[in-house]
């Protein structure tokens, strides 16, 4: 069964960095490069919102509240997908999903905690 472990997730100081990553366990190549991929964010008492994708196809969108700042990439390599989030704002802080989905399922990672503090 094919999963998603999450990595990366921490405290920072508004205006640092961090780096998501999320790796891919037990899923073929092809099954990994042919994946939508996602990343959502869920502050306390909000609804789980869309940070960024990545498609099958490489194209890449952004919430307009992290444009600029995030950057999602993959490493079909490692099998792990990544988010780059550069001028952490307090409002940032949530916890962070990765999410694949595609002809053959639809996976979720465990979730990490990104806080930043002001």
């Amino acid at each position: 069964q094919a999963q998603l472990v999450e990595s990366g997730g921490g405290l920072v100081q508004a205006g640092g960095s961090l780096r998501l990553s999320c790796r891919a366990s037990r899923m073929i190549l092809s099954t990994f490069v042919n994946n939508d991929m996602m990343w959502y964010r869920q502050a306390p008492g909000t609804q789980r919102e869309l940070v960024a994708r990545l498609s099958s196809s490489r194209e890449t969108t952004y919430a307009d509240s992290v444009k600029g700042r995030f950057a999602i990439s993959r490493d079909n390599s490692r099998k792990t997908l990544y988010l780059s989030m550069d001028s952490l704002k307090p409002e940032d802080t949530a916890v962070y999903f990765c999410n694949f989905r595609g002809d053959y399922g639809d996976w979720w990672g465990q979730g990490l905690q990104v806080i930043v503090s002001s």
